[in-house]
C-alpha cells in the first residue's frame, strides 16, 4: 500500500495558540522596548522552529515518509511565519482602524504553496495588495523579511497587486507556475480568494495549450543543465531527471489542466489508473524522504546525492548489506528503480494528454510529446499505423494475440524513424509481462531482436526505449538483473544498464564512421567483422555479470551462454559471444598496464587472443566500453596504447604462433635497433659510442627522428649534468618530457617528485640506462584536467623541462607545502591496497604491480620503496579507475636480472603495501572526524 496523502496534524509539535501567547506576553514584557521586544519574539520563534524540525527529523529516522516530512516541516513553517505575521501586526505595526489600501494577504508560493518542504528550502511568499503600496504594508513586509532572515530562511518574495500578479503571470511562465500553487498563510481571505479567481478566468483558462508547451521546454532544458541522463550515479534529486521536478511538471500540468481546491488532492487522480496513482505517490514519497534526509545530514540546501553522502544516507532510510550487494548498492539501485518510474509516468501522462487533446499539434517543443505535425493516419505493417510522425498501435490486443509484437513495435519504430506514439509505449509497458518463456525461446524472436541490436539506425535509442518500457528486461532477464544497478566507484559515470546501452551505440557509431578521428584503427578493423550479431550481443551482456557468482568475467560468460541458448544461437557464436564476455578486460589490462614493447606482452596477450577475429572484436569492444564509462575518460593516451597493441599482436598472428611467433617479433627488433644505429652513426659519428652502449629495447621504442633527438640531449646532459626536453603530443593526449642525466640511486624518484611539485600527473615513463651510466628517462604527463601538460602555456612545459635538469643534477626541489583537506567524494570508498609480483609477465623483467588510492604523489610513494631496495625501473605505467590507482613498474636488480630472492621480495611487498595502506588510513580517518562533525553540528 503506498503512503496516504494527507496534511500532518501538528498539536504535538508546534501548538499556534500557545506560540502567540509566548509572543504576546514577550511584547507587553518588554512594552516600549523595539529592540527587545523583536529580540524575544524572534528567540521564541527559533525554539519552535528548532523543536518543529528536530520532530520532523527524528520522525524521518524512525520511518516516516518523505511527504509526511515535507507536509510537517511545512506545517511547522507555516505556523512560525503566520505567528510572526500576527506578531507584526497587532504588536509592532498595528493598524487600529484599517484602511482599503491596509488590506494585505500573505500567500506561499512555489513549493511552500504546495505545502512542501525540505528542512532548509527556501521560502518563497507573496504579499498580496489591493493597489498601490502604503507606509504600513511596506513597514509590515519589511520587519518580517528582517525576521525571517535571522530566523535563518532563505526567503524568495514579491509584493503585488492582485492586477500585478495577473499582468506578471500572462507575461512569465514562471510566476505563473508559482501563482498557480498559491496557498493563502494569513490575512485578508477576500483579498487571497480575489486572486484565485481571478487568475483562473482571466490567466488560465483557453491557454493550457500554451501551458504545457512552455512547461515541457522549460523541463528539457532544465534536464540538459542537470544532465540528460537519469542515470548518473551522482543524480540531483529535485532538479535530475527522474528526479523531484519532474513530478512537479506532471503536477503543475494536472494542476492547471483539472484544478483542484485542496492540496490533499495532489492531483487529479482521474488522470490515472490505481497502479499508475500508487507508483506516482511512491515515487514522491521516496524522493522527498531521499531530499530531507540530504538537508538534514549535510545542515544545508543539498540536492546533489554525491558518493560521499550516499552511505550515510542509505543507513539512514535502513538499508543494510545483503549478500555480495552492499548496502549503498542496494539503495541507489532503489533510486534509479524509481528514476525510471518517474520516466514511465511521464510517458503514460503525455497519452493522457494527447487523448484529451490538450497539446496543439506537436512541433518538437519536447522529447516528451514528440511529434511531427497531425497528418493522416498511415497503415504500416499489420497492426501498426502511422499517426503525426510517431507509431502507434491499432489495439493493444496486438500484442495479447501476439507477444512478439512487443519486439517488432521497437524494430518498426527504428525502421521507418519514428518516433512511439504514447499510447503505443504505454500499452507495451503493461502488457510486457506477456514476454514469458515462449516468447524467449520463439526463433522468430530471437530474429526480430538480434536484427535490432545490430542492424537498426540507432541502436542505442531503440533499447533505450524497451528498457524504459521493461521489454528488453523481459526478453533477455540477464539483463533484467543489472537494471537500474549501481556502480559505487568514481570510475564510471552510470548505471550499469546506461553504460551498456551508450557503448551499444559507441559501437553503432564506429560502424557508421562517426569517430574516424578518435578511433581510426577501430573504423578500419569494423568492416573485416564477420559476426556483428555477436559483436553487438557481446557489448550488450558484457556486464550482466557483476555482482554474480565467482566474478565478473565468469559470472558473465554464464549469463551470455544462457542467453546465447535461449535465442537458439548455434555454439560456435554462444562460445564467441562467452569468451568476448568473460575477456572484456583483458585487452585494456594489457594496454594499459603492461610494456607493450616487451615480447612477452604481445606473445601473452596473442595466446588469450588466438585468432585475428577475436583480436578484431576486442579491440571494438574495448573502445566502446571505455568510452561508454563516462565524460572525459577516453582520450589519445589510452587510443595509442590500444593501437600499438593491437599492430603488434596482429603482427604476431601474421608471423605465426607460440616461439615462432616471438623469434619473429625478436627478429623485427633487432632488425629496427640494427637499423636505428647506422642511422645514427652516419648522421652524427660523434654518437656512435653512444649508440653502441644503448640496449636494444631503446631503439625499438622510438622512431629514427627521436633517436638522434635523444642523442645530442644525452651528448648535452654528460657535460652540463643533466638535459631536459619537453614538446606536446596532441595525438597521446599527453605531453612527453625527455630527461638526460647521470644514472645514480633515486634518480627516478627525484624526477617523478619534481613532475608533482610543478602539478603534472605521469601516465607513462619509460627508462634506459646506457652501459656507460647514462641515464635517459622518458616521461609522458598530463596536467589536472587530463589534457597534454603545457597544451595551453608552451612556458609551463618549458619550466618543467628546467625543474627536471635540476632535479637530474641532484639540487633540492622547491615544492609548497599543500594543505590536504577534505576529499569530499573520494573519502567515500575504502580502497584495499594491493600488491603483486610476477615473473612470468616479462622474459628480462620482474613486474611490481601495486594498486591502492590514487592521490598526488603516489607514484613517488611507491618508486622509492623500489629504488631503496637497490632495483632500477625499467619502464612505469599508470592507469586510474576513478579512486583507484593501479600502477605497474618493470624492475631489475643492480644485475640487471629479474627479483628471485624471496626476502628482498618479501620485503619489497612489506614496503610499498606500508605506503598504500598509510594514505588509505589518513583518509579513512579524516572522513570519519568529518562525518562525525557532521553529525554533531546537525545535532547542535
Amino acid at each position: 500500500m503506498p503512503p496516504r496523502l494527507r496534511p500532518t496534524r501538528l498539536e504535538y509539535v508546534v501548538d499556534g495558540v500557545r506560540l502567540r501567547a509566548q509572543l504576546s506576553a514577550a511584547a507587553l514584557d518588554a512594552a516600549g522596548d523595539a529592540a527587545e521586544q523583536r529580540r524575544r519574539a524572534l528567540e521564541i520563534l527559533k525554539q519552535a522552529l528548532f523543536r518543529g524540525r528536530m520532530i520532523a527529523k527524528e520522525r524521518l529516522e524512525n520511518g516516516a515518509g518523505g511527504i509526511e516530512t515535507a507536509r510537517l516541516l511545512s506545517g511547522v513553517t507555516d505556523e512560525v511565519v503566520t505567528a510572526l505575521y500576527d506578531f507584526t501586526t497587532v504588536h509592532v505595526f498595528r493598524a487600529r482602524n484599517p484602511t482599503e489600501g491596509e488590506r494585505l494577504a500573505l500567500m506561499a508560493v512555489g513549493g511552500y504553496g504546495r505545502g512542501t518542504l525540505a528542512p532548509f528550502s527556501d521560502l518563497d511568499l507573496l504579499f498580496l495588495r489591493p493597489y498601490k503600496q502604503t507606509a504600513h504594508a511596506e513597514s509590515v513586509i519589511e520587519f518580517m523579511l528582517y525576521a525571517l532572515w535571522d530566523l535563518g530562511f532563505k526567503v524568495g518574495h514579491a509584493s503585488r497587486t492582485v492586477e500585478e500578479c495577473i499582468k506578471l503571470s500572462r507575461e512569465d511562465y514562471t510566476i505563473r507556475t508559482s501563482i498557480l500553487e498559491a496557498r493563502r498563510l494569513t490575512g485578508d481571505e477576500n483579498l487571497a480568494d480575489e486572486l484565485t479567481r481571478r487568475f483562473r478566468a482571466e490567466v488560465v483558462k483557453g491557454t493550457a495549450a500554451q501551458f504545457v508547451a512552455a512547461k515541457l521546454k522549460e523541463r528539457d532544458e532544465r534536464q540538459e543543465r542537470a544532465g540528460a541522463s537519469r542515470y548518473l550515479v551522482e543524480p540531483n534529486v529535485k532538479e535530475g531527471k527522474g528526479g523531484l521536478r519532474d513530478l512537479n511538471t506532471l503536477f503543475w500540468i494536472a494542476q492547471y489542466i483539472h484544478p483542484v481546491a485542496q492540496v490533499d488532492g495532489f492531483v487529479p487522480l482521474e488522470m490515472f489508473d490505481r497502479k499508475e496513482v500508487a507508483a506516482f505517490i511512491r515515487a514522491i514519497d521516496f524522493l522527498w524522504a531521499v531530499r530531507c534526509h540530504l538537508h538534514f545530514t549535510t545542515g544545508r540546501p543539498e540536492e546533489r546525492l554525491t558518493f560521499d553522502l550516499q552511505p550515510e544516507l542509505a543507513r539512514r532510510m535502513g538499508y543494510g548489506d545483503r549478500g555480495d550487494a552492499p548496502a549503498v548498492e542496494r539503495f541507489m539501485r532503489r533510486y534509479f528503480m524509481i528514476a525510471k518510474e518517474v520516466g514511465s509516468l511521464t510517458r503514460v501522462f503525455a497519452a493522457k494528454l494527447e487523448s484529451e487533446r490538450v497539446k496543439q499539434q506537436p512541433k518538437g517543443i519536447s522529447r516528451l510529446l514528440p511529434g511531427r505535425g497531425q497528418g493522416r493516419k498511415k497503415a504500416l505493417d499489420p497492426g501498426f499505423y502511422e499517426d503525426g510522425g510517431r507509431l502507434n498501435i491499432d489495439s493493444p490486443k496486438i500484442f495479447e494475440e501476439d507477444p512478439i509484437n512487443l519486439l517488432r513495435l521497437f524494430r518498426l519504430a527504428d525502421r521507418r524513424g519514428l518516433d512511439l506514439h504514447p499510447d503505443a509505449f504505454t500499452a507495451a509497458s503493461r502488457l510486457a509481462t506477456l514476454i514469458g518463456p515462449k516468447v524467449r525461446r520463439d526463433p522468430e524472436a530471437a530474429k526480430v531482436f538480434l536484427d535490432l541490436l545490430a542492424h537498426s539506425r540507432e541502436p542505442q535509442r531503440a533499447l533505450t526505449l524497451m528498457n524504459e518500457a521493461d521489454v528488453l528486461g523481459r526478453y533477455i532477464p540477464e539483463w533484467g538483473r543489472i537494471v537500474a544497478q549501481m556502480q559505487f566507484n568514481m570510475y564510471h559515470s552510470y548505471t550499469v544498464d546506461e553504460h551498456t546501452l551508450r557503448a551499444v551505440g559507441v559501437i553503432a557509431d564506429i560502424a557508421a564512421g562517426r569517430f574516424a578521428e578518435d578511433h581510426p584503427l577501430s573504423t578500419a578493423v569494423m568492416p573485416l567483422i564477420d559476426d556483428r550479431e555477436a559483436l553487438f550481443l557481446a557489448m550488450l551482456l558484457h556486464d550482466t555479470g557483476k555482482g554474480g557468482v565467482g566474478g565478473q568475467e565468469k559470472a558473465g560468460a554464464r549469463s551470455a551462454r544462457q542467453a546465447g541458448e535461449r535465442m537458439g544461437l548455434d555454439r560456435k557464436r554462444i562460445e564467441m559471444i562467452a569468451w568476448l564476455v568473460e575477456h572484456h578486460l583483458v585487452m585494456s589490462d594489457y594496454a594499459q598496464k603492461r610494456d607493450v614493447s616487451d615480447p612477452r606482452t604481445v606473445v601473452d596477450f596473442a595466446r588469450i587472443v588466438e585468432t585475428p577475429e577475436r583480436l578484431r572484436l576486442l579491440l571494438v569492444l574495448t573502445v566502446a566500453d571505455i568510452r561508454a564509462v563516462g565524460p572525459g575518460v577516453w582520450n589519445g593516451w589510452k587510443g595509442q596504447l590500444l593501437r600499438e597493441l593491437y599492430a603488434a599482436t596482429e603482427a604476431v598472428f601474421r608471423g605465426g604462433r607460440g616461439s615462432d611467433a616471438a623469434a619473429a617479433v625478436r627478429r623485427h627488433h633487432e632488425n629496427a635497433a640494427y637499423d636505428a644505429r647506422m642511422s645514427l652513426s652516419k648522421v652524427d659519428p660523434a654518437s656512435t659510442a653512444w649508440a653502441q652502449s644503448m640496449e636494444d629495447a631503446y631503439f625499438t621504442s622510438f622512431p629514427e627522428a627521436e633517436v638522434l633527438a635523444h642523442a645530442k640531449l644525452a651528448r648535452r646532459g654528460a657535460k652540463d649534468g643533466a638535459a631536459a626536453v619537453g614538446h606536446v603530443r596532441p595525438g597521446l593526449n599527453a605531453s612527453e618530457v625527455v630527461v638526460a642525466a647521470p644514472d645514480r640511486p633515486r634518480l627516478f624518484v627525484d624526477l617523478a617528485a619534481a613532475i608533482t611539485a610543478a602539478g603534472a600527473n605521469v601516465v607513462g615513463a619509460k627508462v634506459f640506462t646506457s652501459r656507460t651510466g647514462q641515464a635517459l628517462d622518458v616521461f609522458y604527463v598530463q596536467d589536472v584536467t587530463g589534457a597534454a601538460y603545457g597544451a595551453d602555456n608552451a612556458r609551463s612545459l618549458e619550466r618543467l623541462a628546467a625543474t627536471l635538469e635540476a632535479a637530474g643534477r641532484g639540487e633540492p626541489i622547491k615544492s609548497e607545502a599543500k594543505k590536504t583537506g577534505d576529499l569530499g567524494r573520494a573519502a567515500a570508498f575504502a580502497i584495499t591496497p594491493t600488491v603483486m609480483l610476477d615473473n612470468e609477465a616479462s622474459e628480462v623483467s620482474t613486474v611490481v604491480e601495486a594498486s591502492g588510492r590514487d592521490r598526488p604523489g603516489l607514484l613517488v610513494a611507491l618508486a622509492r620503496p623500489i629504488s631503496d631496495a637497490g632495483l632500477s625501473i625499467l619502464s612505469a605505467h599508470i592507469d586510474g579507475y576513478g579512486e583507484r590507482a593501479v600502477d605497474a613498474f618493470y624492475v631489475v636488480d643492480a644485475e640487471g636480472k629479474k627479483i628471485t630472492d624471496p626476502k628482498l621480495m618479501a620485503g619489497l611487498k612489506a614496503d610499498l603495501m606500508a605506503a598504500l595502506e598509510a594514505a588509505e588510513t589518513q583518509t579513512q580517518t579524516r572522513t570519519r572526524s568529518n562525518l562525525q562533525k557532521a553529525r554533531a553540528s546537525n545535532a547542535r
